[in-house]
Formats: C-alpha cells, sequence, structure tokens
C-alpha cells in the first residue's frame, strides 16, 4: 500500500500570519513537521501543500518536497485534494498532517494507517481522553462521541454526551470524554468523493468539515490515541514550543 502524508501549510493567519516559517531554536515550523513525518516508517512520501512561494521555497531549501496549491482552499482537504490530483504517483491513502505540530510522534502517524489494515477504513482519525474540566466546555476544543467498534457518531464544540441533572462541573467524573485530534487518512478514491460533496446544514452551524461526510453517508473510525502533540495557534504557544527544546532537547 502506498501511503503519501500532506502538510497543508498557508501562509495567511489572522492570529499567526506566516506560522509555518515561525522559528524554533534554529529550525522554523514546517521544518520541524516535516521531518518528523519523514521519520514514519509507514509514509511512502511526505509532501507540504502551501500557497506561498516563500514556504515552497523555505521547504524546498531544506531539502523537502513542497508544493504549490491554491490560495482560495477553505480547509486543509481541500489542500489535500488538489496535491493529490496533480501528482504523476497514484497513492492509495492520503494522510493529512497539521503543519502546526512541530513534535508529532512518528508512532502516531503509523497508527493511523495501521487503522487501514481494515479494508472497511475508508476515513480514519484519533481521539484523546480529556481529563481536564476546562477542556471539556472549550468550544475550540472538538469533541468525539464513537460506538463500541469506534465508529464516529458524532462531533460536536459542545461536551458530548450531556448529563441532564448533574452540573456542568461534575460531567467529567460521571462519563469518559474525547477530544478529536486534528489528522486523518482518506483512501485516495474517498478523498476525491469527499470534495465533490455541497456544504451541509450540520457543518455549518458547528464549523466542522467533518460533520458534511457524516451528512453525506460517510463512515469515520476515530481511534483513541496516547499522544497528544503541542499545536502552535499563538505567539504564546510558539515561545513554550521553544521552551520546550531548550528543556528536552531535540526530538
Amino acid at each position: 500500500m502506498k501511503i503519501v502524508g500532506i502538510i497543508p501549510a498557508r501562509f495567511e493567519s489572522i492570529r499567526f500570519p506566516g506560522k509555518p516559517l515561525a522559528d524554533i531554536l534554529g529550525k522554523s515550523m514546517i521544518q520541524r513537521v516535516y521531518e518528523q513525518c519523514k521519520k514514519c516508517t509507514l509514509l511512502s512520501d511526505v509532501i507540504v501543500a502551501t500557497d506561498d512561494e516563500r514556504i515552497l521555497n523555505h521547504v524546498q531549501n531544506f531539502g523537502g518536497k513542497a508544493m504549490m496549491t491554491s490560495n482560495t482552499h477553505q480547509s486543509g482537504t481541500d489542500r489535500c485534494n488538489e496535491v493529490v490530483q496533480n501528482l504523476t504517483e497514484n497513492y492509495d491513502v492520503v494522510v493529512n498532517i497539521q503543519g502546526d505540530e512541530p513534535f508529532i510522534d512518528p508512532d502516531q502517524i503509523s497508527d493511523l494507517v495501521e487503522m487501514f489494515v481494515d479494508p472497511a477504513s475508508d476515513i480514519v482519525t484519533q481521539c484523546i481522553e480529556i481529563t481536564d474540566r476546562h477542556k471539556l466546555h472549550d468550544f475550540n476544543v472538538v469533541k468525539v462521541v464513537r460506538d463500541q467498534l469506534d465508529k464516529v457518531l458524532y462531533f460536536s464544540r459542545q461536551a458530548i454526551p450531556a448529563h441532564r441533572d448533574i452540573p456542568y462541573s461534575e460531567w467529567i467524573e460521571k462519563s469518559k470524554y474525547y477530544q478529536h485530534i486534528g489528522i486523518y487518512g482518506f483512501r485516495r478514491d474517498t478523498l476525491l468523493q469527499l470534495i465533490e460533496l455541497p456544504v451541509s446544514n450540520l457543518e455549518k452551524n458547528e464549523s466542522l468539515e467533518q460533520l458534511r461526510w457524516m451528512d453525506y453517508g460517510y463512515d469515520i473510525l476515530a481511534k483513541e490515541t496516547s499522544y497528544e502533540a503541542i499545536g502552535i495557534d499563538t505567539y504564546e504557544d510558539l515561545m513554550m514550543a521553544r521552551k520546550f527544546v531548550e528543556i528536552n532537547g531535540e526530538v
């Protein structure tokens, strides 16, 4: 099975313009993500998908592969699709890897890829247990509910499942809650189908593109992981990432 890892990397950002090129003690964030992905032996290739020549040139200068994509894409999935459609080589599986997690563990990517051993797996992702009650009620933290076979029942920014007769502060003690980790794997043909789907009402309500796929009947498998990567969304996060390298050394 041939598998390509694609790292979407936009330059423009409301909270953190130029984030992929931000320096983390001698290496840019996108270089750190790329190098971690290259350590995953299950990936046949790794490509950065960008909309900015500064990122393209930077990746090529450190020896990585990158491809220019449209600056009109609404999501990383759209950007991955453009790359797949322009590659001369056909891949069986496409892994969409977050471009702002510079310390992502290669084993986490391997765990995701191994979910495709099941021939019924067309879209796969991961989740991690929530143990912090503040995260549970944070709308920026996406929650997921699964059935006994790890098939996703729903994603939401709300805390799900709810407890009708128990105060919010006690919910986390009564149920297990899971945060969605934003790494996806797609079978190539499935990815090409998803891009053609019109936006759904559930997607609009929650601002979560994966609800569009579910709304049109696509199943998503979400396996629990113990890996919780450090995501960089703000300058404060960048300072923490630099501190992480200072304390722990290179990953």
